[in-house]
């Protein structure tokens, strides 16, 4: 096995990979060589590019299985999945309308095993491939403000084992464990920015992740570095968060 990185001649599906962690995700796919096809439910101004290359843009609704299966029957080839489609507003569980809840469980777990199911027998005919699920720390602890996502990224979570079993050897499945990205809606979640810059600081790393980051993992779990790791969560979170009760203990301070 050589020890490389480069993913030329491979097809990587990046779902909402025009923004965000999405944007950051294709270009390190493209930069490692591949060709990337993009897909969002509405089309970006700009393209994701690395390398003189651009990533293909396609509209399609994830969590459409119809759409999917159609886009899917449409692919030349595909060798690697990215879930990554996903994202929730601030909304505490008994406020907002109960669809709105229905919906972010749909946008960060349904699609993705919908997604899966359509590009596995397109991945079989190139002799298997490997599907990365874009996961959160909110899925592995309480997520306040945003319990149906967490609860959507529990749930991505075990279905990522359950998939690597099932679909193996063929098919690596994974998923990357994210704790707080740096994206062009930050603010949304941490205010200005004095306020990304504050919770930055409780990052052990002390910033928050770039999209890029997201992007260099997903490469890596793709590449045949990674040939022997599937069912996998690699958690990327910067050392992880800061227990509460040391700020709040008296001993040395």
């Amino acid at each position: 096995m050589a020890l490389t990185l480069d993913l030329g001649g491979m097809t990587a599906v990046v779902t909402g990979g025009v923004r965000g962690v999405g944007a950051g995700i294709s270009r390190a796919f493209l930069e490692a060589g591949a060709d990337v096809v993009a897909v969002a439910r509405r089309e970006p101004e700009s393209l994701p590019e690395a390398g003189g290359r651009t990533a293909r843009f396609v509209s399609l609704d994830a969590r459409d299985p119809d759409a999917v299966q159609a886009f899917a029957d449409g692919l030349d080839r595909v060798d690697v999945l990215v879930n990554n489609a996903g994202g929730t507003p601030f909304l505490p569980l008994a406020d907002g309308d109960l669809r709105t809840h229905i919906k972010i469980i749909e946008l960060n777990l349904t699609s993705a095993l919908i997604m899966a199911r359509a590009l596995r027998p397109r991945m079989l005919e190139n002799g298997g491939g490997s599907i990365v699920n874009i996961g959160s720390v909110s899925g592995e602890r309480p997520s306040p403000g945003s319990a149906a996502y967490g609860a959507a990224k529990a749930g991505l979570h075990n279905l990522t084992r359950s998939m690597a079993v099932e679909w193996a050897p063929e098919i690596r499945v994974n998923s990357l464990t994210l704790g707080m990205v740096r994206t062009e809606q930050a603010h949304l979640h941490y205010g200005d920015e004095e306020g990304v810059r504050a919770v930055a600081k409780t990052v052990p790393l002390g910033r928050l992740a770039d999209p890029y980051d997201v992007g260099a993992a997903c490469v890596f779990l793709a590449s045949g570095l990674a040939s022997y790791v599937s069912g996998s969560s690699m958690e990327l979170h910067g050392g992880g968060e800061r227990p509460a009760f040391l700020d709040a203990a008296t001993v040395n301070k």
